[in-house]
């Protein structure tokens, strides 16, 4: 459909009659040319002082639809020519001149659409010639102008009509051009009076107040207040007119105030947000990156967060600065107090988990639990974590409840040389903290064990243990990466710590001492193909692939492993034993002779 901008194009001149101005080309002779005798001008020669007459008319038209009226009237100066029809391409769309002829409107708006831009033949009863001819400027399509005939033109008149194509297009190129310029000459005088009228509004306010002593105050009173980081954003935005926000160091969003928010709030680049930090930090005051102005909140140069405005216009001035100073030295005891109560928190919680790992008193640890806020009178679960690319430090620590948080897991945390534990009030989902946990790190190079529940406290340490066994069978399996239930584990529940090690090494040696030893003279793999046989269910293929070897070396090993250790593969009991062996020998005894 046509919209009112496109009809307002055409209609403001669409009645104008009448042709040329006189001038050089229609001009009639003066009374100084009457006396005296003029040679006759050649039809080529009065076409082209018509064509260049009009040429200077077009270029001095008010606007588009003038343009295009005035080339569509008087296309026959070109040659033997009708104007069938003229387009301006108008926000997107090929909007007709209501001069077009209304016979065969229909067909050749469908013809001119079809061709997509480019020129092209049209089709018109009556008519044995006729083409639509693009008006294109530097940059865009202008519009359309649809020319018929009644005879074929020469050469002569196809470049007459060609030059009065390119006038036209060049005509609408400079008034396309006078447009953006007069729109965007009253856009940008609207946004200058705007901001003109808000920063007296502010100026007026700084006038009477003392801009700076009246900044410095209002953030003293929101962090005496107590009012937190909510508190200081809202001042802030109230201040500056733009959102104000904080960031952990991470890049992740704590307070928003003002419009605009991003929903959800994008997830950060861990190698991004540390380029961002060492780039803030190696400036004095606040720093422009893209559309933000952005502080550091470092008491004692420790990075405890970001403070951030959202400038898209690049309108912040000095007062907007000043604020955004200010905020940041109210914030910063603000997040460092919380930073303290965070590891307050977390030190009594490890110190918690590390007594009942061990083993600790009832009354002592449901009082301490308490005082935590947790309740330890349900039944729980221990549940050990460890991630192949992270080491268990305090970062990971905080990694790990942060994610069994999101998932609606409540726990106790502490960490370990080479795993995070945790004590959960519930059983946790099969996948949903693994799956936060590889959002979190980036990674899915990650192990979980979970214990069988824990109705009582003293069973916390050997629910500890089997959480760990978990972790271990998981790591040894073929899918490494993942949850495991220590009370799903089948056979391998009876292979765990506490066991008797002399026999279950006794039994290996039984069943595959023979094999250990050949690997170890002849630095083979037997013993591990034959692991890998039972853990594919004595599929070929699957064996083969995952040991990267062709079927008929897997064929050829197994034969060998009949020959060295004299048992018999097709036999059910010999079968049984030869898979429980290897299982203790990678599980249990880490895959060592």
């Amino acid at each position: 459909m046509v919209g009112s901008r496109a009809y307002g194009l055409y209609h403001r001149y669409s009645d104008r009659k009448g042709s040329l101005p006189r001038g050089s080309a229609g001009r009639p002779p003066t009374a100084a040319h009457r006396g005296s005798r003029l040679p006759a001008r050649t039809p080529a020669a009065h076409a082209l002082l018509e064509l260049a007459a009009l040429s200077r008319v077009l270029f001095d038209a008010p606007d588009e639809g003038e343009i295009l009226r005035l080339a569509m009237d008087h296309i026959a100066a070109a040659g033997p020519y009708s104007a069938e029809a003229g387009y301006l391409h108008v926000d997107g769309d090929l909007v007709p001149s209501p001069r077009n002829r209304q016979i065969h409107a229909l067909a050749v708006n469908r013809r001119v659409r079809e061709l997509a831009g480019q020129d092209g033949p049209v089709t018109v009863p009556g008519r044995p010639w006729g083409r639509a001819l693009g008006l294109r400027g530097l940059e865009r399509l202008h519009g359309y102008l649809v020319v018929t005939s009644r005879s074929r033109p020469t050469e002569a008149e196809r470049s007459l009509l060609a030059t009065l194509v390119r006038h036209t297009a060049a005509a609408l190129s400079v008034a396309f051009a006078h447009r953006r310029q007069r729109e965007d000459a009253l856009e940008l005088h609207r946004l200058r009076e705007e901001r003109t009228a808000l920063q007296g509004q502010l100026i007026s306010v700084v006038a009477e107040l003392g801009y700076q002593r009246d900044v410095h105050a209002l953030m003293a009173d929101v962090a005496a207040s107590g009012g937190g980081e909510e508190a200081i954003t809202r001042a802030l935005h109230g201040l500056t007119g733009l959102p104000a926000l904080v960031e952990d160091r991470f890049g992740r969003l704590r307070s928003w105030t003002g419009p605009s928010r991003p929903d959800p709030y994008p997830e950060p680049d861990p190698v991004r947000q540390d380029e961002m930090l060492h780039a803030v930090a190696r400036e004095v005051g606040p720093v422009r990156i893209k559309d933000r102005l952005i502080t550091l909140v470092r008491p004692h140069g420790e990075i405890l967060g970001v403070l951030a405005l959202v400038d898209a216009r690049d309108e912040a001035d000095e007062h907007t600065v000043l604020a955004l100073e200010h905020a940041a030295t109210s914030l910063a005891p603000e997040l460092a107090h919380l930073r303290d109560l965070a590891e307050v928190e977390l030190r009594l919680h490890r110190e918690l988990v590390d007594d009942l790992l061990a083993g600790t008193d009832e009354a002592s640890a449901y009082a301490r639990s308490e005082a935590v806020g947790h309740d330890l009178h349900r039944s729980h679960y221990v549940v050990v974590v460890q991630w192949s690319n992270r080491t268990a430090d305090d970062s990971f620590a905080q990694t790990v409840g942060r994610a069994a948080s999101a998932v609606g897991i409540r726990s106790l945390l502490t960490r370990r040389s080479d795993h995070v534990v945790l004590i959960a009030d519930d059983r946790p989902h099969a996948r949903a903290l693994y799956e936060a946990l590889a959002r979190e790190t980036g990674t899915r190079s990650g192990t979980i064990g979970v214990s069988a529940p824990c109705d009582s406290l003293d069973d916390i340490p050997h629910r500890y243990q089997e959480a760990q066994r978990a972790l271990e069978v998981r790591r040894h399996s073929r899918e490494h990466y993942g949850t495991t239930f220590f009370d799903e584990l089948g056979l391998y529940r009876i292979l765990g710590p506490g066991n008797d090690y002399r026999e279950l090494e006794t039994f290996v040696h039984e069943w595959l001492g023979q094999l250990i030893d050949y690997d170890s003279r002849h630095h083979a793999a037997m013993v591990e193909t034959l692991s890998r046989y039972f853990d594919c269910g004595g599929n070929y293929d699957e064996t083969a692939e995952s040991l990267a070897i062709h079927r008929s070396t897997l064929r050829y090993r197994l034969q060998r492993i009949r020959d060295i250790s004299g048992n018999d593969l097709a036999n059910v009991e010999d079968r049984l034993n030869l898979q429980v062996a290897t299982r203790v020998w990678k599980i249990v005894l880490g895959g060592h002779g």
